[in-house]
């Protein structure tokens, strides 16, 4: 059972995908509050706020890296499984 993942523990690429994903957030904020006063006729903020509004594109890119890297482990361990059980499938077939 020790070789089983537990539910509580990160796989690789776990803290990258909720780092990103609270950066999106942020993102997500500051485009809603940067866009409102376009629509709501009040003065628009400055011109550095709208950079706030990237966060969304680079958590967004965050996250998805952390996917990758993700996948990128679930691959290198179904590959080590396969070499673990082709290793022993031809120990046991030449007895």
């Amino acid at each position: 059972m020790r070789d089983k993942t537990q539910t509580n523990s990160a796989a690789p690429g776990d803290r990258l995908v909720r780092a990103g994903a609270l950066v999106f957030f942020i993102g997500a904020v500051a485009t809603l509050v940067t866009v409102a006063p376009l629509f709501l006729g009040t003065t628009p903020f400055p011109t550095y706020m709208f950079g706030l509004s990237m966060f969304m594109a680079v958590g967004f890119l965050m996250a998805g890296a952390g996917v990758l890297r993700s996948v990128a482990a679930g691959r290198r361990r179904a590959r080590q499984a396969s070499r673990a059980s082709g290793a022993a499938g031809a120990a046991g077939s030449a007895r």
